[in-house]
């Protein structure tokens, strides 16, 4: 199979400089990355893709089966390493994107030298001693209604989960993206997501990680981004001046100025 084409791969930047692997969240595309992508391509030789369901990737490589579980996603990223034959890069994921690239690192670490984690969350549901910011009922609630409705729950709940009441635009960009997704495979990566539990895995990590919190984020709060923090041994966390689960898209200064000054610190 060509993988590059199956995940719509592009390759950017500085063909000399250590690779950065940019990896969208549920329900967005590589198109999400934009404003960091002109920080980086002067440094660093840039990868993008979509995951198999989502954006330009070929639809018809989607498999309910592969794809119910992060392992699934895991696994395209670590394919799109191997076709280019990738060393060490810099992973950096965008929400449930985070805990891909946890999973990545685990199954190719010879390939994924470093991780940086955009407004990450291990497990979105409250548990004992966790706070994840929904309850259990919450998210059987969402999917039930993401699952009715497809585009009324894209419209809804993009303006929340973007978080900037004052810039609509943002909120309508989100949304006009979720509504891009074929609706079948947005329902399996939103029980995917919603669903999963990569806690265990945090204490496995062995790179240098950069953790990336907002001030407020309705769907990753900072108890999450304190916990990740706590259970990937020295790893840095910075909160951002940014509200929002999107602050790539909502505050992308401050977000490059963080992230480029973590890679910076690899080299």
């Amino acid at each position: 199979m060509d993988i590059e084409r199956r995940n719509n791969v592009t390759v950017t930047g500085n063909p000399q400089g250590p690779t950065v692997v940019l990896a969208h969240g549920f329900g967005c595309d590589q198109n999400m990355w934009r404003l960091t992508v002109p920080a980086l391509t002067d440094d660093y030789r840039v990868v993008l893709f979509d995951y198999v369901g989502s954006g330009r990737s070929d639809l018809s490589a989607f498999s309910e089966d592969r794809y119910r579980s992060l392992d699934g996603y895991a696994q395209d990223v670590v394919e799109v390493c191997d076709a280019l034959d990738l060393r060490d890069a810099v992973f950096v994921g965008h929400s449930v994107s985070a805990m891909v690239g946890v999973l990545a690192a685990g199954m190719a670490p010879e390939r994924i030298g470093a991780l940086a984690m955009v407004a990450p969350s291990p497990r979105y549901i409250d548990d004992e001693g966790y706070r994840g910011g929904f309850s259990a009922q919450d998210i059987d609630e969402l999917l039930e209604s993401l699952e009715a409705n497809y585009l009324g729950w894209s419209a809804a709940m993009a303006p929340v989960i973007m978080g900037n009441a004052g810039r609509p635009e943002l909120g309508e960009e989100l949304a006009n993206s979720f509504c891009a997704t074929d609706p079948d495979m947005a329902r399996v990566f939103a029980r995917t997501t919603f669903l999963s539990d990569a806690r265990d895995e945090l204490g496995n990590v062995s790179v240098p990680t950069l953790v990336l919190e907002c001030t407020q984020d309705a769907i990753a709060p900072r108890e999450v981004g304190a916990f990740v923090h706590k259970a990937i041994p020295g790893s840095t966390l910075i909160t951002l001046d940014a509200t929002g689960h999107c602050p790539h898209l909502s505050a992308p200064e401050a977000t490059n100025e963080a992230l480029t000054a973590f890679l910076a610190g690899l080299r």
